[in-house]
């Protein structure tokens, strides 16, 4: 039952942005069929197990270890607000879970090469989105629930935040030209995100936010031009294949450790 819903929510997906991306194209040269739509395809069938069994087990670790630090009473005063005042409050809280531990993905060598997986995207669209590691998920997954849970927000605010989150991660990765107008500085778009990809020196370790670009205002991250980026992915040469990547980050950590590879190299290959 379990994989046949999946299949089901694979399926809807593919039926709402193929066509969008056809109908609103921003790289209209670009194939259905692009590079490594096939390895990107493997992510999106094979992370998801991986990712709910990681997040729960890493969530519930990390709550009962620091619960306690919340004052008695928090949960009853947070629920008590309405549905709908819980479920903004969420997407403030848990964007800025995502917008710390993303950056700490980008400053700390040993979580960068886990999150060049991601940026080795050179061909954005939205099936490109699934292309995470899955330590680099479940640690900014639960980066971003983990303060919602202990802040005691009602089940139905966080549903509403999970399913957000879901939809407009594909949205701001995908192949097209959907804005917002004025209201791109509160919600992210794909023109916002795009630059976060950008393999250009100006957008490197830009536009950290998954959901609210004011974040990136106030912590001075942002990164905005009216322009689209012209040239996406890293100069680091992360492997292609799905169970490369996955062994990718461990493989360099050891080379590391044995003095194959120089910490400025590191240090340069992160700054993309």
């Amino acid at each position: 039952m379990l994989a046949l819903f999946n299949f089901k929510a694979i399926l809807v997906t593919a039926l709402v942005f193929i066509p969008l991306e056809m109908l609103l194209p921003l790289h209209k040269g670009q194939k259905l069929f692009r590079r490594h739509w096939l390895n990107d395809s493997v992510y999106l069938v094979c992370n998801g197990a991986l990712i709910r069994l990681g997040v729960p087990a890493l969530l519930a670790t990390l709550f009962a270890a620091s619960y306690r630090l919340v004052p008695h009473g928090t949960a009853a005063l947070v629920q008590s607000q309405p549905i709908w005042l819980q479920a903004i409050e969420v997407l403030v809280v848990a964007d800025l879970g995502f917008y710390l531990a993303h950056r700490c993905f980008h400053a700390v060598p040993a979580l960068w090469k886990f999150h060049a997986i991601h940026h080795s995207i050179e061909e954005l669209d939205w099936l490109a989105a699934h292309r995470v590691h899955p330590v680099d998920q479940i640690v900014t997954k639960t980066a971003s629930y983990l303060p919602v849970f202990l802040l005691g927000f009602s089940l139905e605010a966080v549903g509403i935040f999970a399913l957000l989150y879901q939809w407009q991660a594909l949205v701001i990765h995908s192949n097209n030209r959907l804005g917002l107008g004025p209201l791109k500085w509160l919600l992210a778009t794909p023109h916002f995100h795009h630059w976060h990809h950008a393999n250009e020196a100006g957008a490197f370790d830009k536009n950290f936010a998954g959901q609210l670009p004011f974040l990136d205002k106030i912590f001075g991250t942002l990164f905005f031009p009216k322009a689209w980026p012209a040239r996406y992915g890293t100069d680091e040469p992360v492997p292609s294949l799905y169970h490369q990547q996955l062994a990718y980050p461990l493989r360099r950590a050891a080379r590391k450790a044995d003095g194959a590879i120089p910490d400025d190299a590191v240090a340069g290959a992160q700054a993309q």
